[in-house]
């Protein structure tokens, strides 16, 4: 099994773990936590002064088993899960049985216990093959897991983290109809009953919505007070009221569910409640920044596996008697592309490492989420215009790398909001 070293870690699923007791065990596995915690800052403060891309043991070790991975299990169907608009559930299930969709959860919950870095290196490898399943991955760690880490009280994470990290996919749902870029307009009302809570409204655009057993709903329980009324609610998909819409007819990550999901007098527990009542907004704001990150480091994987897929053409096709990519224009135009992708990287690894590092970030995201995103664009279209007519067909990945990296300028924040951020944080830079 790949990943075994990690995965191992979490083999037994956490067997009293599921009943939220960690019983005589929790001594020692708290204490293992606590060393590789500690190990890990230690090896963090060693690689301070090295180069972004060196990467420790352990990210190297993902990197490599999901590669692998990628394009030994992925590549050979990804043709086929765009085409019917959805993903194998073979993958779904090797994804959490390789520990891809648990990478940071403890391993006492069986997760794989891993860092954000190895998270963010996932995402990436995964994109250079399918930015669906990229995409699949990236929502499950940097959003829905890491909602739960952050906020979510030990009775919560003992519920859902041994279900996020072996068989059940997660979804965070904030936009609306109404309310995209402007998500604290959101109608979505939480009504208090006394013993539960009551959950009307209306979620659309929801990635992973298809296959998600648990969603993180933010609704509105207190609207007189604008968005300080925001909470944010754990519904699972078995709750009377839940409805998964149809799925989303799209340009580019077509196997990547994307759906409306209607709540309808959805009776949700007290318990269920993730983190305080009214500071909805506080987490998504706080999420969507490390999100960017990964959306950033799936447009880095589509950059670069459209350069890898379209290279060995320009080195075999010859026109005018001379191999395409000898002719000095192109040279140049790769030269560039190449030039832009390594630029993309090091935002993208700075950016991570910022975050690891306990460091301020959210400039940085934003940047690398922005800049990762053009440059994906601009390569993939590059890419198709370096192969020719073959690369404006299906034969050839190109233009499948092209339709997905779209989606990058829109989702979890659109380029201008970026833009937008990255100003308000440079000018205060410049007031103070």
């Amino acid at each position: 099994m790949a990943f075994a070293a990690m995965a191992a870690r979490g083999a037994a699923r956490g067997a009293g773990v599921v009943a939220g007791r960690l019983g005589a065990a929790a001594a020692p596995r708290a204490a293992a936590t606590s060393a590789r915690t500690a190990g890990r800052a230690a090896a963090m403060r060693s690689m301070a002064s090295l180069p972004l891309q060196m990467l420790s043991e352990e990210e190297t070790m993902m990197k490599d088993v999901v590669a692998r991975f990628a394009q030994e299990r992925i590549a050979p169907r990804v043709r086929a899960m765009d085409e019917a608009m959805t993903m194998d559930k073979d993958i779904i299930d090797e994804m959490f049985a390789n520990g891809f969709m648990g990478v940071e959860i403890p391993a006492e919950y069986g997760g794989t216990g891993a860092s954000f870095m190895s998270a963010i290196l996932t995402i990436e490898e995964l994109g250079k093959v399918d930015a669906s399943v990229s995409v699949f991955c990236d929502v499950q760690n940097t959003l829905v897991n890491n909602v739960f880490s952050f906020y979510a009280s030990d009775d919560i994470k003992a519920r859902a983290f041994p279900r996020l990290a072996t068989d059940t996919v997660g979804a965070f749902c904030l936009s609306e109809p109404g309310s995209g870029s402007d998500a604290f307009a959101l109608k979505t009302r939480a009504e208090d009953k006394g013993d539960h809570y009551l959950i009307n409204g209306n979620k659309a655009w929801i990635t992973n919505s298809a296959e998600a057993g648990l969603f993180l709903v933010m609704a509105n329980l207190d609207p007189s007070k604008g968005y300080k009324g925001i909470t944010c609610f754990l519904v699972d998909r078995e709750m009377a009221g839940v409805e998964i819409g149809k799925k989303e007819d799209k340009l580019g990550i077509r196997a990547s569910s994307t759906c409306p999901i209607s709540f309808t007098d959805v009776e949700v527990p007290k318990e269920n409640v993730v983190g305080e009542i009214g500071k909805g907004y506080k987490i998504a704001i706080e999420i969507l920044n490390e999100g960017r990150i990964g959306i950033g480091a799936q447009m880095l994987g589509i950059a670069q596996g459209a350069f890898d897929a379209t290279m060995p053409y320009l080195q075999q096709r010859k026109q005018f008697g001379t191999r395409i990519g000898d002719f000095q224009g192109m040279q140049h135009q790769y030269a560039q592309a190449a030039v832009d992708i390594e630029a993309a990287r090091l935002m993208v690894y700075n950016a991570a490492r910022l975050k690891m590092a306990g460091r301020p970030f959210v400039k940085e995201a934003a940047m690398a989420k922005l800049y990762a995103s053009q440059v994906a664009e601009r390569t993939a279209s590059k890419c198709v215009e370096w192969l020719g007519g073959v690369g404006f067909t299906k034969d050839f990945p190109a233009e499948k790398f092209y339709r997905d990296c779209k989606i990058g300028a829109i989702y979890e924040g659109t380029s201008n909001i970026q833009l937008q951020t990255i100003a308000k944080l440079v000018q205060k830079e410049y007031e103070e």
